[in-house]
């Protein structure tokens, strides 16, 4: 396990301070029987897309080398304890477990890096949320997710 923390945290030195292509925090996906399967590193600022993080980074190279959107038999190894976004994409990618160095608490207290507030407005009620959001037009769109599951289902 260390070896693959040790990989992620030189994807987040890469990332951070060699090629600067963001933010320091690093990923990678090793399958059950200790092969490599992708590398993430953060690319918020190379692709000025704040999704670029490192894990997804990571899930999106793993899944296109294996032409799936699943991930089960892998386990997501990371610099960082991942962020709500990263927790949700490895709980889609159905990977078997995360593991991480570095916990939240220490990137929000050396970095400003920090994920609380996500956490508290996710538990918030919908009204309660500083994003605005709204619902119209919903029997538009329940049309279209009933033909799929009609032909897909």
């Amino acid at each position: 396990m260390q070896e693959f923390l040790r990989r992620a945290i030189a994807n987040a030195r890469k990332a951070g301070l060699e090629e600067q292509t963001g933010f320091p925090f690093g990923a990678v996906i090793v399958d059950r029987d200790g092969g490599v399967v992708a590398d993430g590193s953060n690319h918020v600022m190379a692709h000025f897309d704040p999704t670029a993080h490192a894990e997804v980074q990571a899930i999106r190279a793993a899944c296109a080398a294996r032409r799936t959107i699943r991930l089960e038999g892998c386990i997501l190894y990371s610099s960082s304890e991942p962020c709500p976004m990263c927790l949700a994409a490895a709980y889609w990618a159905g990977v078997d477990g995360v593991v991480f160095a570095a916990t939240a608490a220490d990137a929000a207290a050396i970095n400003g890096f920090d994920d609380a507030f996500l956490y508290r407005e996710f538990a918030a009620p919908r009204a309660e949320r500083r994003l605005p959001t709204a619902d119209l037009i919903g029997d538009e769109a329940i049309v279209v997710l009933k033909e799929f599951n009609e032909r897909f289902g």
